[in-house]
């Protein structure tokens, strides 16, 4: 077991550290107060190719491991968790899912686009009434000869108005329940498509959220990723690589609060001395380090995983529980050692703890992740009707 990064990925790690502090991080406060970041920051990550890191070179991408993807996502996330969710719902949502379920002509198609950072993609599955239950999708997918017909709203959708790929979820038979649904990708300038912008978030209020409504879109079947009753198994196996990513920019969230802590912490004094002096203070510091590297480990180790190719459900939903959860206590914690500054936005932990708050709500909660570990720990189901009450979790 190797615990040191390889070469190139203390490379990646050091470009990507190099950019997202000196052309995110100083802006972030901003964009968070303006609720917007540019766009245009996108085509920059794609130059360096953080907007493809694990799709082959083939299709545009980096062709990078999977332990890269957590590097980028990490130290984006260290920067701003808002830019971050962008890029985890376009590689980790969108990209990894036409890759692995799409055909030749859909990878080819829309692979490049997405890594050049030309097209946006979002992820359409969480509904008004329909969250962590996915199998209660009310979105339908009608058949009218050659082609479908979508009908239905999606809500809290990431990249949800820049989008101009949407992978969206529908029931095509509702007695079938979490059988009946099938995956389309629907380009969102189709008539009958249209997005509304979300504000008003506690957090990640830089990053785009919109809401997806179609009347009457149609699609060919062309547009169809996978097979009609497969729609279940693609949501499922987008949100493996989807908790992978919000893990990984938790791990971020969590370092960034610990970092400034301990510059914080050593530079305000209080009773004659540094408060970092102080044991209570330390006591914090060092539950947050712990924590942290905690965290990081068990999402190297999904990574690992990943990288061998085998099912990643387990160590996935780990290190996205675990994490999620770590953010929020270390960004927590940081707001006690800044005192009355840490409820300001004038320093760092106040945005930190808002963008936290969210990670153990979206792509499964944290509840849903202990109910996926229970499962696999006991072989037993939670949920009264197994067939109509898979966990499946809100996205990012």
């Amino acid at each position: 077991m190797d615990f040191e990064l390889t070469q190139e990925q203390r490379m990646i790690q050091d470009a990507c550290r190099t950019f997202s502090r000196q052309q995110i991080l100083p802006k972030a406060r901003q964009w968070d107060i303006e609720e917007a970041y540019p766009r245009e920051l996108l085509q920059e990550l794609a130059k360096l190719g953080f907007l493809g890191v694990p799709i082959p070179e083939k299709y545009g991408g980096s062709g990078l491991d999977y332990i890269s993807e957590a590097i980028v996502f990490e130290e984006i996330g260290y920067a701003d968790s808002s830019v971050r969710t962008t890029l985890s719902v376009q590689m980790s949502l969108v990209e990894l899912t036409i890759l692995k379920y799409a055909n030749e002509e859909q990878r080819k198609q829309y692979l490049p686009r997405l890594c050049s950072g030309e097209w946006v993609g979002c992820f359409g599955l969480t509904e008004p009434g329909a969250g962590s239950d996915a199998g209660n999708l009310v979105t339908r997918a009608t058949r009218q000869g050659g082609d479908w017909l979508l009908n239905g709203q999606k809500v809290w959708i990431s990249n949800g108005t820049w989008a101009d790929l949407a992978l969206i979820f529908a029931q095509t038979d509702p007695d079938k329940k979490h059988k009946g649904l099938a995956a389309f990708l629907v380009e969102t300038r189709t008539p009958g498509f249209h997005s509304q912008k979300m504000k008003g978030k506690l957090g990640l209020r830089a990053s785009d959220t919109g809401e997806l409504f179609m009347e009457n879109v149609r699609v060919p079947d062309s547009a169809r990723l996978g097979e009609i009753g497969e729609g279940f198994k693609i949501a499922m196996g987008a949100l493996d690589n989807g908790r992978y990513g919000v893990a990984s920019g938790c791990v971020g969230i969590a370092q960034h609060a610990l970092d400034c802590s301990v510059a914080y912490g050593k530079q305000r004094k209080a009773f004659g001395k540094a408060i970092a002096g102080t044991q209570l203070v330390q006591e914090m510091l060092a539950n947050m380090l712990v924590e942290t590297q905690a965290a990081r480990l068990l999402v190297y180790q999904a990574g690992a995983v990943k990288n061998k190719g085998e099912r990643c459900t387990i160590p996935v939903s780990m290190c996205k529980y675990y994490a999620s959860e770590v953010a929020k206590r270390a960004a927590d914690m940081a707001i006690q050692i800044h005192g009355g500054y840490g409820y300001s936005n004038e320093y760092a932990p106040e945005r930190l703890w808002r963008d936290a708050r969210v990670a153990s709500l979206y792509e499964g909660t944290s509840q849903i992740q202990q109910l996926i570990l229970g499962r696999h720990l006991t072989g037993l189901q939670a949920f009264e009707d197994e067939q109509q009450r898979v966990p499946a979790g809100l996205q990012a």
